[in-house]
């Protein structure tokens, strides 16, 4: 009895000791269990980054502006955003925000265990679905964790639940839901309440009525399928759901609730953007924008600081001058076939300010800027370029010119004036007035093309060139925007200026990030652009001259050339004075043949005498003559003196002599079907 009574009291003393070995070792276990647990929740947040005021700077549209500073040429967003402060949202998008997406949300420290058991209960009993994240967790999970905002894992919801709280330490609940409110998707490209009530209503959100606010409130939760634009009845559906949880709240009376949910689901949609959010002079306007987003620009912009980074952007548009460029252009189309496009840049050439662009007939039909890419052959129009060199080399422009008809080339070939007009022997300045083919050919040949290129890259033309006599005779591509900067360069007596689009970039702070310097450099020596000018200004004056009785109405002195392709593909006339150069371009961009008798004169006639209507005249200035040297040609002195008179001399801007050799020279106008003039 004693032994059985000792064996059960000895079992009866070793139960609480093995619940205690259990205890022990279960909580030994859960120990264990929670310290992996800890180690793994801490290696899930060692690389949190940071919270700071840097990931709620919201992307901002850039705004391009005319020289004006106040006409909208343009702006540039990759989402449609317009952030704004909560005194400027209505009380409606406040609480049926928090009453539908965090209904504790002034009760908890930026994690609410209460909301994530009701949402499980809610889910698991079939009930409407909802989410456990607190406002603040979905801010979180919008901009400081949004590249891991569509990992599905316990690891991204430590790291947002561990971020929701340090941004309570660091903002109050005023702060975070105006970063909320400015940063939430609303469908339909809106991010943020100021930019959806605009979309949606074309209203404040300061004004948005009760049934206009619980619309919006409820997209957040599906922005594509709750798009009211798209699926109104899904939208109303779930507005009416922002509006139980407003009346169960008790944020709205039940008579403001019966009132809102009877309401129709009507929408006043702000207008369509324009295409590339262009709203005038695209030509102009695509080639400023696609400037500053070439990689390693002047402006020190990206992609990402013109779509996202609230830049504005002045530019050397002239409003009333870019009016009237295309006005000229659509004067012109009315007396052309349908398919043929004009280009025309005009600059002024004191500073190199763009001032007009015109690229084609229609952006939106062909996008190719034909001012500005790729380039056409220029015909005659290249000719400047060796007669500048041929100056610069000491050649005068009396210099007498074999300009006979044809010329046998090294293979056989023959090369014809325009229409095959045999103009003889003449002066420099009268070949040019002309434009005769053999006078310039030859002249190439013996100055070297090299010479030709050169003064044209000085002058401002990028394009690449080939290196053969040829080139004068304008078969290389070039651009109007090309042309008229390198003829800028004759009307300022040879000071060179880089072409100028934009004039300052500014943030969205106001901080200047670029202003446009002045880029000028003496190109050529003043008295050889002063002696061309006054050889290109024969091309106007003189009657034989190829622009002759083209210059604008109000008398102003201009100089130019013309040019025009083989079988009349091209059509140009880029001609300058002192406050203005003007370039332009007619003919087809498919390369086909055009009419003989079109000319670019009419449209470039047009176009100056509107832009310089009521200005004063100002007179080219004379520099003086270079040094004159080179006997290349024919010129004897005999001959020099005779040429002299009726070479294209000036003495305070007046011709003094036309007729002095006309017994060994041939008028002629420019018509006529074969080469280059």
């Amino acid at each position: 009895m004693k032994a059985r009574r000792k064996f059960r009291q000895a079992k009866s003393h070793a139960i609480p000791w093995i619940a205690l070995v259990l205890v022990i070792g279960l909580g030994f276990v859960a120990y264990r269990g929670v310290a992996s647990a800890v180690s793994i929740y801490n290696s899930w947040i060692a690389d949190l980054p940071a919270i700071n005021s840097e990931a709620f700077n919201f992307a901002e549209e850039s705004y391009m502006y005319a020289s004006d500073g106040t006409t909208v040429l343009a702006h540039f967003q990759l989402e449609k955003r317009d952030p704004t402060t909560l005194d400027n949202v209505s009380d409606y998008v406040i609480k049926g925000t928090v009453d539908v997406e965090d209904v504790r949300y002034y009760d908890h420290n930026g994690v609410d265990p209460q909301g994530i058991a009701r949402a499980i209960v809610s889910n698991l009993t079939g009930k409407q679905l909802e989410g456990a994240s607190t406002i603040t967790q979905q801010l979180v999970r919008n901009t400081t964790l949004s590249e891991e905002a569509n990992e599905i894992t316990f690891e991204r919801k430590a790291r947002e639940m561990e971020l929701a709280l340090e941004m309570e330490r660091q903002y109050s609940k005023e702060e975070i839901l105006t970063m909320y409110l400015n940063t939430i998707n609303y469908g339909d490209g809106c991010y943020g309440i100021g930019a959806a009530a605009q979309n949606y209503f074309q209203v404040s959100p300061k004004d948005l009525t009760l049934a206009q606010a619980a619309a919006l409130v409820g997209i957040p939760q599906s922005p594509t399928r709750l798009n009211p634009k798209e699926n109104p009845e899904a939208c109303k559906e779930r507005r009416n759901h922002v509006l139980e949880r407003m009346f169960a709240a008790g944020d709205i009376t039940e008579k403001e609730y019966d009132a809102a949910v009877a309401e129709d689901l009507v929408l006043n949609p702000a207008p369509d953007e324009p295409a590339q959010g262009i709203f005038a002079y695209p030509y102009f306007t695509s080639y400023v924008r696609d400037e500053l987003m070439k990689e390693d620009n002047i402006y020190g912009c990206s992609y990402a600081d013109l779509f996202e980074g609230g830049l504005r952007i002045y530019t050397t548009l002239d409003k009333g001058m870019q009016e009237i460029a295309e006005e000229s252009c659509w004067e012109q189309y009315e007396t052309m076939e349908d398919g043929l496009d004009c280009a025309l840049v005009a600059m002024d050439p004191t500073n190199g300010y763009v001032l007009a662009i015109v690229g084609g007939r229609d952006f939106y039909a062909d996008q190719w800027n034909i001012a500005t890419q790729g380039g056409r052959p220029a015909g005659s129009s290249f000719k400047v370029f060796t007669l500048a060199a041929a100056i610069e080399s000491g050649i005068s422009p009396n210099t007498m010119t074999d300009c006979t008809d044809p010329l046998i080339l090294p293979d056989g070939s023959q090369l014809h004036n325009f229409d095959s007009i045999n103009y003889g022997v003449r002066s420099l300045a009268s070949a040019t007035a002309v434009s005769s083919n053999t006078g310039f050919y030859r002249l190439s040949q013996s100055l070297g093309a090299d010479k030709t290129i050169d003064m044209a890259h000085r002058m401002g033309i990028d394009s690449e060139l080939s290196h053969y006599p040829i080139i004068t005779l304008g078969t290389e591509n070039v651009t109007p925007l090309e042309m008229a900067e390198a003829y800028s360069t004759l009307a300022t007596n040879g000071i060179h200026h880089e072409p100028v689009v934009i004039t300052r970039i500014e943030n969205k702070d106001g901080e200047v990030l670029f202003e446009s310097q002045d880029t000028s450099d003496e190109a050529l020596d003043p008295r050889v652009a002063s002696a061309v000018t006054n050889v290109l200004r024969g091309v106007f004056e003189r009657a034989e001259g190829t622009a002759y009785g083209s210059g604008p109405a109000n008398g102003q002195p201009v100089a130019g050339k013309t040019g025009t392709g083989q079988e009349f593909r091209d059509h140009w006339l880029v001609g300058y004075c002192p406050q203005l150069t003007c370039s332009v371009w007619i003919g087809s961009r498919d390369y086909s043949s055009t009419s003989e008798y079109l000319k670019a004169n009419n449209l470039w006639q047009n176009f100056m005498s509107a832009a310089l209507a009521g200005t004063p005249i100002q007179q080219f200035t004379d520099a003086g003559n270079p040094t004159y040297s080179n006997q290349y040609g024919t010129t004897t002195n005999a001959q020099d003196q005779q040429a002299q008179t009726y070479g294209y001399q000036t003495d305070n801007g007046v011709q003094t002599g036309d007729n002095a050799t006309a017994g060994i020279e041939t008028q002629a106008t420019e018509t006529g079907n074969s080469t280059e003039q």
